[in-house]
């Protein structure tokens, strides 16, 4: 079997946050899930601020209340878990681990520590199967 090719174009943020195919290493894993969290936590932040709590601080909102004042949040929930996927895929491929077992980002609980876990654990330096360095995605033999 041969080793993988270099992809020969440019890696950018498309490939970073939405690619699924290539090798990410630690340092751009973490980084690319604190700029996630940040831009989401941003209108998180907002509706809070603009939260009319009644005087009774025992008042419960709901997630429904939420999902009802925003309406895109449905369409940023799926974004950013299209994004965690994508990344957990390159993390996985990056220690030469199968990218099927990224679905356990969908396990409540054991997700936190999935992800968390794949940005402490370090990767192979050289080759594998899927890419030819960390920070790469390969190209099909011709």
């Amino acid at each position: 079997m041969s080793q993988p090719q270099a992809y020969p174009g440019p890696l950018g943020p498309f490939w970073l946050f939405f690619s699924p195919i290539g090798r990410v290493s630690r340092e751009p894993y973490m980084l690319a899930l604190g700029f996630l969290w940040a831009v989401f936590a941003i209108p998180v932040s907002l509706w809070v601020q603009t939260l009319e709590i009644p005087g009774d601080q025992t008042a419960v909102v709901s997630m429904e209340d939420f999902v009802n004042s925003h309406p895109l949040l449905p369409y940023m929930l799926f974004a950013s878990h299209w994004v965690v996927l994508a990344l957990a895929i390159k993390r996985l491929q990056d220690r030469n681990l199968s990218g099927f077992l990224a679905v356990l980002i969908f396990v409540p609980v054991i997700n936190f520590f999935f992800v968390i876990g794949l940005g402490l654990m370090p990767g192979e330096p050289g080759p594998n199967a899927y890419g030819p360095r960390p920070n790469s995605r390969w190209a099909k033999p011709s």
